[in-house]
């Protein structure tokens, strides 16, 4: 290319902005910016990244920074970023060309770069704009004698085909396809790296494909039948030879067609079930050589596993990543019933080789010997590695083969057991491995072990089986093995239901003196979770002897803990007070203050604050006193003075755990009752400040309830000036989770004053509301949008409310609707605070993003009795649909779980429902009464202990106010019904002919 003098003053810009000296670059940078705001900046740009001749990193700069960021700021209007000038119209087409004739450079990161500006400019330009980008990279595809060329279609495409959606991919598949088919099924011209990208793209079109076939099943499966055969045979060529170590590339292309396959298993299973007993035995294949490669790689650390490396293009490339995308296809085998068949005469031997791919590697043992964080990050299910992906496929064998797979599971750890016992007499170093893998498996699925009635297996006891295997290694030292000492103490409590108390009791002492010994830190975190799991069921006499000893040593360990490992002490330290609880009050000068110091180091880590909330929660009074003591005056002054989010949060979430648990006591602890009540309310005060970040007040309202609840006559003579608080502060909400939490303390509030609820809603009227008439006005107004926005989420909250109070706050607002007497109002007033309502005004079809543009949601105003009518009959109906929604769901969807909609089908049989009959009355109420007795296990919620509202039955609750309304004012009635819905009507009708 001819360098003319702009383009020499350009060059010599760019080289400024790589200088050492930061006068020079800062210099070079404004005067590039300066010349950005001129035409030809962009394509003058682009000619310097084209140029072939110039140093790669002068290509690279403009490329990478300078180019996208021009793309990103000048493009195209109405952009988040876009500033003036625009590129025209004539230079937006120069830019395009120069860009698709350089996508066969020879430099792979300057191809990268390449194709990153030209899926830059395609999501503003392509189709319309740019109808020649896709006929160019199909072209250049095609092309053999210029593999660079291909190389940079290929990574342009999988680029794009991020963006491509269910009207594009089904013209693409005629022409793309057998393109992409060219370069998968021929290795003597294309590297592993090209063929990988081809089947990446080939990935992202049939995934496309795979979400259309739920809507149009006969339309995608006519694309899809066609393409199996051809590329079945491809990928079982790939997956037909041994797995080579050190080969991140083979590596990679298998995985790209593991995904493949599991997008084909996943959507079109009825396709695949003659397709899959063919590609079983390279399956087969390429699984057990991958065992002996990650054996070598990374268990034994012999070979490279390429762990934490990425390609040019920024993708993964280790083995981990392979073996997780394998163990993740097989899963989804597995769980599939109609394709499960074709594995189930090797069960045991997926079984067996999946258990030594459980085994602890090479790095993980450095890494956690150095950071127990790490170790107990790691255990965490919800973090991401081969022995959890290993873990999920033996959790689906044993869900899909019920009693064969618990066989298969417990074989497998005894074979492997004994293999560890060999290992160990050959005078093998890592004869631990298998057997930590063996009992990690165990215990991963000890549920699902314990819940079995008949293992129908060689040992004809588990708790035998398994005490054999954790007391083998009693005599081996902690130094020694301490990863499977760690997972001995884990299975231990695991499996405590099973195994004889003697043996827990032996443990129980283990446990209490590994955390006061000099052993390696995984022992200890070992040990805590096994005190977690034996201290709530052990028995107190077995306890006892030993409390003060755990009482010390877990202090002291709360000393040298930090992050995942101190929330872990936190969590034993509070199961110790619980089950110690007489002698824990003996030492709360020393437990205390140690707590205590703690939460005033983290009180900015939320995760670590709320477990020691819940410690002093747990506490005794006499502990929490201590603790009011110590730090009372502190938590005030951090929320009276702090400007940081999360310690405002904790500190108000502390505040309320003192509430809660000291009550009216807590106000003479100090000596001056009236001193702490003022404390009390100044803090309150600041939470609902206005000015204050909403994400600073976010607990507030829990706050407020605590001392609404349990300091109700010290709170009544300040009703007033409360109220006109929390409506100051729900104006400033910009969170609506926030807002409904501080509408639920209006519920509360409603509920005190009942049955003179008239007295609080004059109240409320004469509290003044910027922008509405008053407080009343606007309080239910925001009460309607909430609730209605929320009422969606009713269907998870009605069975889920009891063990949290965000679920519980949204149910807990309907009783106020009932006992906000709407007839007996000032008829004008409720008449005249209207509620809004959405209807769409469109033409039917889905709502697409197009639509909502070009026509928003419209509202209309409704008078607000009807509109609280109406979120009334809603929730009889979201009631109605928990139970009877199961009937509706469409059968061509595959893989239903049978067991689960047999239990809904016994639950309606129970109401007495019939399953195509609407649901009488009685089967309404019936279906609350089982919905609200549904808990999740957290019963210490303090709600639920002293709430009068959590006693209604909602069914019942709102059936009598609809009775009580009608036949108190039936035109009244009448006239809000003709507003409503059918669907509204008639289950309002329902209820009415119990």
């Amino acid at each position: 290319m001819v360098v003319d003098q702009d383009q020499q003053w350009l060059l010599g810009c760019l080289t400024a902005s790589l200088d050492p000296n930061q006068n020079v670059r800062s210099f070079a940078e404004t005067s590039l910016n300066q010349a950005s705001l001129q035409p030809g900046f962009g394509s003058a740009l682009c000619r310097v990244a084209a140029n072939k001749d110039l140093s790669l990193g002068l290509r690279q700069i403009s490329f990478s920074h300078k180019h996208r960021f021009f793309i990103k700021k000048h493009w195209r209007e109405n952009e988040e970023d876009f500033e003036y000038p625009l590129v025209s119209n004539e230079e937006k087409a120069l830019i395009r060309g120069l860009l698709l004739g350089s996508l066969d450079d020879s430099h792979r990161k300057i191809c990268t770069a390449i194709s990153m500006d030209i899926s830059s400019i395609a999501t503003h330009d392509w189709p319309e704009e740019w109808p020649e980008l896709l006929p160019f990279l199909l072209k250049l595809i095609s092309d053999q004698n210029n593999i660079n060329g291909v190389h940079g279609a290929l990574r342009c495409l999988a680029l794009l085909s991020g963006d491509l959606d269910d009207k594009d991919v089904p013209a693409l598949v005629p022409v793309l396809f057998p393109c992409l088919h060219a370069v998968v099924s021929s290795p003597q011209s294309y590297d592993k790296y090209m063929r990988g990208k081809a089947l990446s793209i080939f990935y992202s079109c049939i995934s496309v494909l795979g979400a259309m076939s739920g809507v149009y099943k006969t339309e995608t499966t006519t694309l899809v039948t066609p393409l199996l055969e051809v590329w079945m045979n491809q990928f079982s060529l790939i997956l037909e030879h041994p797995v080579q170590p050190d080969d991140p590339d083979d590596w990679s292309l298998r995985m790209e067609v593991l995904k493949c396959l599991n997008q084909f298993v996943q959507n079109f299973p009825f396709l695949m079930e003659s397709e899959l007993i063919a590609i079983m035995r390279p399956l087969w294949h390429t699984f057990e050589s991958s065992l002996q490669v990650y054996l070598r790689s990374s268990v034994e650390g012999a070979e490279d596993s390429y762990d934490g490396r990425y390609d040019s293009d920024g993708e993964e490339k280790s083995l981990d990543t392979f073996v997780i995308q394998l163990f993740e296809f097989l899963s989804t085998i597995v769980s599939s019933r109609r394709l499960a068949k074709v594995l189930a005469s090797n069960v045991r031997e997926l079984v067996y080789q999946t258990v030594a791919f459980l085994q602890v590697t090479e790095q993980q043992v450095h890494t956690w010997s150095t950071d127990v964080n790490q170790f107990v990050a790691d255990e965490d299910e919800g973090s991401f590695s081969c022995r959890i992906s290993g873990i999920l496929l033996l959790e689906e064998v044993v869900n899909t083969f019920g009693r064969e797979g618990i066989n298969a599971v417990i074989d497998a750890a005894g074979k492997r057991f004994h293999e560890s016992q060999n290992e160990k007499i050959a005078g093998s170093s890592s004869w631990w491995r298998i057997r930590e893998a063996a009992l990690y498996a165990l215990a991963s699925l000890a549920d699902q072990l314990v819940d079995a009635e008949d293992l129908g297996t060689d040992h004809t006891n588990l708790a035998k089986f398994i005490e054999q295997l954790i007391m083998e290694d009693t005599g081996t030292g902690y130094h020694e093995c301490p990863f499977l000492y760690a997972r001995i103490f884990t299975a231990v409590a695991k499996f405590s239901s099973e195994i004889n108390p003697g043996i827990l009791e032996h443990f129980l002492n283990a446990a209490v003196r590994a955390i006061n010994m000099d052993v390696p830190p995984p022992v200890k975190v070992g040990a805590c979770r096994a005190l977690l799991q034996l201290l709530p069921d052990m028995n107190r006499s077995v306890i006892l002897p030993q409390i003060m000893n755990l009482f010390s040593s877990l202090t002291d360990l709360l000393h040298q803990a930090s992050d995942e490992t101190l929330i872990l002490v936190l969590e034993t330290l509070q199961q110790a007070i619980k089950a110690g609880h007489e002698a824990s009050a003996s030492i709360e000068s020393i437990i205390s203050p140690v707590i205590l110091n703690v939460w005033v180091a983290h009180v900015s880590d939320p995760f670590i604050s709320i477990d020691i909330i819940d410690v002093l929660e747990g506490a005794p009074s006499d502990v929490v006193k201590t603790a009011y003591e110590f730090c009372f005056d502190a938590v005030i002054r951090i929320i009276l003075h702090s400007e940081d989010n999360s310690e405002l949060q904790n500190a108000t979430e502390c505040l309320a755990a003192f509430i809660s648990s000291g009550r009216q006591e807590l106000l003479s602890w100090s000596g001056d009752p009236s001193l702490t009540m003022r404390s009390l309310l100044d803090a309150a005060s600041r939470l609902l400040n206005p000015d204050l970040e909403c994400s600073g007040s976010l607990f507030a309202g829990k706050y407020i309830l605590q001392l609404i609840l349990h300091l109700p006559s010290e709170m009544a003579p300040h009703v007033q000036d409360l109220v006109a608080a929390l409506v100051r502060r729900m104006q400033s909400a910009e969170i609506s989770g926030f807002k409904s939490s501080l509408l639920l303390i209006f519920a509360r509030l409603v509920h005190m004053s009942f049955p003179n609820v008239d007295q609080f809603i004059n109240l409320l009227v004469s509290v003044p509301a910027d922008g509405h008439e008053n407080s009343f006005a606007y309080v239910m107004t925001e009460w309607t949008k909430q609730q209605g926005k929320h009422l969606s989420l009713l269907r998870y909250l009605v069975g889920k409310y009891r063990g949290h109070i965000k679920s519980k706050s949204l149910v807990q607002l309907w009783p106020y609707y009932c006992q906000l007497d709407i007839l007996n109002s000032p008829r004008s007033m409720s008449q005249a605070i209207g509620s809004r309502s959405s209807y769409a005004a469109s033409n039917g079809g889905i709502t697409t993003r197009a639509k909502a543009k070009s026509a928003p949601e419209q509202w209309t105003i409704i008078p607000l009795p009807m509109k609280v009518l109406a979120l009334l009959a809603d929730t009889l109906i979201e009631i109605q649909e928990q139970v009877l929604g199961c009937e509706d769901e469409d059968s061509e969807w595959e893989e239903v779980d049978e067991v689960n909609v047999e239990g809904e089908k016994d639950l309606l049989r129970s109401t007495g429902a019939s399953q195509s009959s609407k649901p009488s009355y009685d089967q309404l109420e019936a279906m609350a009464r089982t919905f609200e007795n549904q808990d999740d296990g957290d019963g210490d919620d303090d709600f639920h202990v002293t709430d009068p509202l959590n006693e209604i039955n909602l069914a019942s609750y709102l059936a009598d106010f609809m009775l009580k309304f009608s036949s108190g004012d039936r035109p009244l009635f009448d006239n809000l019904c003709q507003g409503l819905t059918n669907a509204q009507r008639n289950v309002i009708q329902t209820v009415l002919n119990r």
